[in-house]
């Protein structure tokens, strides 16, 4: 038992098993119950919390009473907010290769494997595991926290334990909202992104940023003329959409609001994709019933939202060929 400097906790969150990373500056709490979840990233000098929790709040996937299957509610009727890992699908289900996806994959609803990697005075560390049902691949994270740093850093690994060559689409689904994020909110990105609007509206009869493109960020086409300005986050209202960002060479990152603020950096070579998913409160229907305000910037290997075989078609999914293992680092780091 250690209450100074780097430490960590293991316990339950609503009956779902939990682990505590903490520094004298930051907070995180993990599910290894679900999906290796991060449903709190609380920057303790500040107490903000910029991991935004869902209106519907958590739910167990193990006491699940569905009034009616489909490949959407695995994901959305337990998705509490938070960050999650994406793989090996993508947005919307998708059929890849007989395997039937649902939205978001597999691993973000699955049960991981935890386990203490280093639990001393100068940094704490997880590893957790798990192997796809449908798909034959193991993923891992790394998870670690510095004493006396407001960052955590993420080593994920992707391995195919086949002797057959597969796609993947691999995401972090980081999202942020009240009460960190409100209108005004100002977002950084390296210069010489582009912008890539998703082909229809996700939400109609609206959208912000009007088809075709790519086109230079920050400022853009509106769907209804003029422009749009997408590094200021707007009030509530505005329609929802999804772009997809990219052009970020090797080294992707962004910043996210000030005092505090939130730096994401990771490596774009892996994930050369940035999803800026916008959800205002516009959506009145299932599942946000205008209750969600919240911004989406998630680094993605593959585009779009339609799912895997998309990606497959459009040459954006990653290749792992038979027993390869891809490495992802990337780190989300408070700026104050």
């Amino acid at each position: 038992m250690r209450n100074w400097a780097a430490r960590l906790r293991q316990g339950t969150l609503d009956g779902i098993r939990s682990v505590t990373l903490e520094s004298e500056l930051l907070r995180v709490t993990v599910l290894p119950g679900k999906g290796g979840d991060v449903v709190e990233f609380l920057h303790k000098p500040t107490d903000t919390d910029f991991a935004w929790l869902s209106p519907q709040g958590l739910r167990d996937p193990r006491e699940d009473v569905r009034g009616a299957a489909d490949d959407v509610a695995p994901f959305v009727d337990h998705y509490e907010g938070g960050w999650q890992e994406a793989f090996p699908n993508g947005g919307a289900p998708s059929v890849y290769r007989g395997a039937r996806l649902a939205q978001h994959g597999e691993v973000s609803g699955l049960p991981w494997r935890c386990e203490v990697v280093t639990d001393s005075e100068r940094e704490v560390a997880i590893r957790l595991t798990v192997r796809t049902r449908r798909l034959p691949y193991r993923v891992e994270r790394t998870l670690r926290l510095r004493s006396g740093t407001a960052a955590l850093e993420v080593e994920g690994r992707a391995v195919n334990e086949s002797g057959v060559a597969l796609h993947a689409m691999w995401g972090q689904h980081i999202v942020y909202g009240a009460p960190f994020l409100g209108a005004g909110a100002r977002i950084r990105l390296p210069e010489g992104v582009r912008v890539i609007p998703h082909a229809s509206a996700i939400n109609p009869p609206g959208r912000r940023v009007r088809a075709g493109g790519p086109w230079e960020w920050p400022v853009v086409p509106a769907d209804g003329g003029g422009t749009t300005d997408l590094s200021v986050v707007p009030g509530k209202g505005d329609p929802s959409d999804i772009v997809y960002l990219t052009g970020f060479g090797d080294d992707g990152w962004y910043e996210i609001g000030a005092d505090p603020g939130m730096r994401v950096e990771w490596d774009a070579t892996v994930l050369p994709y940035l999803w800026m998913w916008q959800e205002f409160g516009a959506s009145t229907g299932y599942p946000w019933w205008g209750r969600a305000c919240v911004l989406g910037l998630e680094p993605f290997a593959g585009m779009p939202t339609d799912g895997l075989a998309a990606a497959v078609a459009n040459g954006t999914a990653l290749v792992l060929e038979p027993y390869e293992t891809k490495v992802l680092r990337w780190r989300a780091e408070v700026l104050a």
